[in-house]
């Protein structure tokens, strides 16, 4: 196999991980110098490709590399930018192959969630189309844990631990205060389809009667009418009501609770505050005092309390991409399994894109207990060990998280024709 340059990006929402992920792949290519020569990561994703903006990793250091590993959002900027299909504009797709071209690339490593794998996709089939050979692998990564075919997907354990420890805190403020003062917390947390972030806030309640006591999951439709008599009762039997609320909670019709009337640049709805929604409604229907709070960039950020076991996940998935990369696989993900038996364990297997592009996973029925307010002992059980083990990050002498600080060195530009987006 003819030595190649690999290109890496981050696309989407990013995450406390993310950046491990890009430290597995970096590491992983820097150790395969017979096959890999250099790793160009996008500038702002996958339009860095469409723009030429290529940052030379070979001019970091292995310090700041392995500095990745312990930093959150994405270093090498991320961006919501969906490519269209290939017949709508061949063009976008083309110049991905022209500037992979002029840069020798023959490895793409693209590191999001669905709409990612989509474009991974299609990269890989265009590359044969003009025989231009790719090997064209996507990384997984959201925090919506919606991916199919992985147990679960990087950056989801860390915002599932973060969800989890402030339901947990939060809860205790409340309970103190309840007799005197506010009487309902609502926490609204991301999940536009898929409960699972919701879902973890339930591991807050250790026994029975903990809060959270309701947790809304846009898999269970929403009853105002059975939601505030639920509250009352709560809040008549232990002073207080804790709610954990998915931003996608939805009427029976499919509306959301909180539709805001406009689409982000994927064409999904754009929500507009499902807890103030909420607390209106217990307000006026049954007169509590209230407080809420949106989790929103704070949940997705938290490196300094992300799980261990999601830090390791996503590092190895970015490493495996590279090994698959080099042994000749193409469209795949890298996919977490896991293992059998009451020990946790987990290794890492191949997917094919063509099955998890554009497919999104659901929260499993039997995760959620019968009345649908609550995780069942089965969603416990899933949840449980992805929330495990800490990784804190090294910290400086002024109090604060040490990160990576990139140099971000521009290769330079071998195409004359600039691409307008």
């Amino acid at each position: 196999m003819a030595k190649k340059n690999a290109f890496y990006a981050q696309s989407g929402g990013v995450t406390a991980v993310i950046n491990a992920s890009a430290c597995g792949v970096i590491e992983t290519a820097r150790q395969h110098k017979k096959y890999i020569g250099n790793v160009y990561a996008g500038h702002n994703g996958i339009i860095g490709a469409l723009r030429e903006e290529l940052i030379d990793t070979n001019e970091e250091s292995a310090e700041t590399i392995a500095a990745l590993k312990h930093t959150p959002s994405g270093a090498f900027g991320s961006c919501r930018y969906k490519l269209k299909s290939l017949e709508e504009s061949q063009g976008e797709y083309e110049r991905l192959i022209d500037v992979f071209k002029a840069h020798n690339i023959g490895y793409f490593f693209y590191n999001g969630g669905g709409d990612s794998a989509d474009t991974c996709l299609k990269i890989s089939q265009l590359s044969k189309t003009m025989n231009y050979p790719i090997h064209a692998i996507h990384v997984p990564k959201t925090v919506d844990n919606d991916l199919p075919f992985t147990d679960n997907c990087p950056g989801f354990g860390s915002v599932a631990k973060y969800v989890a420890i402030s339901t947990k805190e939060a809860s205790l403020d409340i309970k103190s205060m309840c007799e005197t003062s506010t009487k309902v917390f609502i926490l609204e947390v991301m999940g536009r389809h898929a409960g699972w972030i919701a879902a973890a806030g339930g591991l807050a309640t250790e026994q029975e009667d903990d809060a959270p006591h309701i947790i809304l999951f846009p898999e269970i439709a929403f009853n105002k009418d059975t939601f505030l008599t639920r509250v009352n009762h709560t809040v008549k039997k232990h002073g207080y009501c804790v709610i954990v609320a998915s931003e996608g909670t939805r009427y029976h019709n499919g509306t959301f609770l909180a539709d805001a009337g406009s689409v982000d640049a994927f064409g999904h709805k754009q929500l507009g505050g499902v807890a103030p929604t909420l607390a209106s409604m217990v307000k006026n229907e049954l007169g509590y005092k209230y407080h809420w709070a949106l989790a929103d960039y704070l949940q997705r950020a938290a490196r300094h309390i992300a799980s261990a076991t999601d830090v390791q996940q996503a590092y190895a998935v970015g490493q495996a991409a590279v090994e698959m990369a080099i042994a000749g696989k193409n469209a795949v993900m890298p996919a977490i399994i896991r293992g059998e038996g009451k020990t946790y364990s987990w290794s890492i297997q191949a997917a094919p894109l063509e099955q998890i592009a554009n497919v999104e996973k659901m929260m499993p029925r039997n995760y959620i207990n019968k009345d649908g307010f609550h995780i069942s002992e089965q969603g416990r059980n899933y949840l449980s060990p992805l929330i495990q083990g800490e990784d804190y990050p090294p910290y400086g002498k002024n109090g604060l998280p040490l990160v990576a600080n990139l140099k971000k060195v521009f290769v330079d530009k071998k195409i004359k024709k600039t691409f307008l987006i």
